[in-house]
Order: C-alpha cells, then structure tokens, then sequence
C-alpha cells in the first residue's frame, strides 16, 4: 500500500483560496466513485493563519505504479484543473505503508 500526501500553497486573496480550496476538495472526494485504484482519499484545507500552505490531500493505492495512474486519469486531470494556474507551491510525498 502506498500513501500518497500532496499540500498546496495557492495564489491570491484568502477568500480567493478558500474558493478555490473548497471547489478542489469537493472535486476530489468523488474520486474514490471514479478511480478505480484510488482506495480512498481525505482532503483538508488549513485553518491554521499561522501556516501558509492551503489545502492538504492524503491517498492510498496498491502501489506506486497506481499513484501514476490515479494521476493521469481524466477525473483527477480534471479535478487538478481547478487549481492549475492559482498553485505557488506543491509538495508530495509517497510512501509505502
């Protein structure tokens, strides 16, 4: 199994990001619905002003194999999308767990 950790750090106005961090994450939710190898997946946007990063997603698929394939599915590009231009940062991490 292997756990897949991604933050954000968005561009714009607070009340910008918070839009576009509540739009993303609804958008991710209903990915389990659609991608097959994606096991389950939490979403969380900060609510520490103390940190800068904005929005926060954990992953599980079989193996690292499948994080690709969860990230090339079309659902997922499309989710992506909605953030695409407003991102700053991203980091990731992917372990086995």
């Amino acid at each position: 199994m292997v756990k897949h950790i991604v933050t954000f750090k968005l561009k714009g106005s607070s009340e910008e990001r918070l839009a576009l961090a509540n739009k993303f994450k609804a958008a991710l939710e209903a990915l389990p619905e659609q991608i097959d190898v994606l096991q389950c997946i939490e979403v969380g946007i900060n609510e520490n002003p103390n940190e800068s990063f904005d929005v926060v997603l954990t992953a599980v698929v079989a193996t690292l194999d499948e994080v690709n394939i969860y990230a090339k599915h079309p659902a997922h590009v499309a989710a992506a999308s909605i953030i695409g231009g407003h991102v700053d940062t991203r980091a990731c991490v992917d372990y086995n767990i």
